[in-house]
């Protein structure tokens, strides 16, 4: 099973798309599955209500920082290099989907839906693999 087809499965499953993004990856950066369901949980619905950062990318920024921070919590040095990576999967999601918030990705306001959420979820997991390497 890709891991696509793994975070699709996932979602399929009621995990949010934050949830899935980041539990399809639990392996690759050796955190268990209940711990980034639990972290990600409030990151769903655009951080629970359409009006936030899409689900799938903060789980892709949730696994930017399990896969680069230093974790040195008396003098981190990692917080700039962790950005970057957060921002290039941004980016990355936004020039594909012409969008990031939730709200507009769904067409709330508009009507016109941009992209769905297993869509939001597969572009999520393919940008992970090609910025984070996972």
């Amino acid at each position: 099973m890709t891991k696509k087809e793994l975070a699709i499965s996932l979602h399929d499953k009621k995990y949010n798309c934050a949830q899935a993004v980041a539990c399809a990856f639990a392996e690759e950066i050796g955190v268990d599955m209940e711990t980034l369901f639990k972290a990600c949980e409030g990151f769903g619905l655009g951080m629970g209500g359409m009006n936030g950062t899409c689900g799938a990318i903060s789980g892709a920024v949730m696994l930017a920082g399990f896969r680069n921070s230093d974790g040195n919590l008396d003098n981190p040095g990692t917080k700039a290099s962790t950005y970057q990576l957060s921002r290039a999967i941004l980016e990355k999601f936004e020039e594909k989907n012409h969008g990031t918030r939730c709200r507009d990705l769904k067409g709330v306001d508009t009507g016109c839906v941009l992209r769905s959420c297993p869509g939001c979820i597969e572009d999520a997991v393919e940008i992970v693999q090609e910025v984070l390497g996972l």
